[in-house]
């Protein structure tokens, strides 16, 4: 029972957020999934022709989602899709998504169709799971190299990384609309408030130092102090595993940054 638990401490912060309960993500006012057309037999094989009805904001997205409709391929009827719109795309525009479709900003095509140095987003990371990286506002991927041997393409990741993908990963030439958007200071709590509001619970944060020795390894003491590394063990319990958790290094990153080109 719950008496058989240790007596001392509280649970600290992180260990509460895995229950979900209060920390759940704020979807009640979400439009809807955003992602790209599922993969069928008209995208791997020609193109499907889509209309931008409207271009919308989510809230809690940074980036501006757009509404395409296509013709269902095999029934009569439209099918609606929720993508994140590419900078540049407007309600009215016609895209086309498949492996025929041309290389034009907002157009939807598999990467082997693609040309090297290519900005892209909403791209798969396997394929058919219909759009997974990318999806920020501003954010792109860019085609470094096709291995059409192997079927793979190499991608550099907006993180700057680079990672080899099925070269049959579908993406949206372009990048994010809604770009820049965290140039702008908040300036002011209330703006803050309001833009957590709608993700989820984690504003305003109480640092560890600020708390109580029962609350937080780093809590306590006549002046704010960790007292000790803030390095902590990757098999640490959860309950001590907080700061700079199994670092490889610390300290500030000194040197020339290399940006290989591959």
């Amino acid at each position: 029972g719950p008496h058989s638990l240790a007596k001392m401490g509280k649970i600290i912060r992180g260990c509460r957020k895995g229950k979900g309960s209060i920390f759940k993500s704020h979807t009640r006012n979400r439009i809807g999934q955003v992602k790209l057309r599922a993969l069928d037999y008209a995208e791997r094989q020609g193109y499907m022709k889509g209309v931008v009805k409207e271009i919308v904001h989510e809230p809690g997205r940074g980036a501006p989602v757009a509404r395409v409709q296509f013709q269902d391929p095999y029934r009569y009827k439209r099918s609606n899709e929720l993508v994140c719109a590419a900078e540049g795309m407007y309600s009215g525009q016609f895209i086309y998504a498949g492996k025929k479709a041309a290389l034009v900003v907002g157009n939807i095509l598999p990467l082997y169709q693609m040309p090297e140095g290519t900005l892209i987003c909403n791209l798969e990371a396997k394929a058919g799971d219909r759009g997974k990286i990318a999806k920020c506002s501003g954010d792109y991927a860019t085609i470094v190299t096709h291995d059409f041997d192997k079927g793979t393409t190499r991608v550099r990741m907006p993180s700057g990384s680079k990672k080899t993908m099925s070269n049959k990963c579908r993406a949206m030439v372009g990048l994010v609309a809604g770009g820049g958007r965290t140039d702008k200071p908040l300036l002011k709590a209330g703006r803050a408030f309001h833009k957590y509001r709608v993700k989820r619970n984690e504003w305003p944060r109480t640092r560890g130092v600020a708390m109580n020795p029962v609350e937080h390894p780093h809590g306590g003491g006549n002046h704010q102090h960790i007292g000790h590394p803030s390095t902590t063990r990757r098999i640490d319990p959860a309950g001590k595993k907080v700061g700079l958790i199994a670092a490889r290094r610390t300290g500030r990153i000194a040197g020339k940054k290399i940006v290989d080109k591959d």
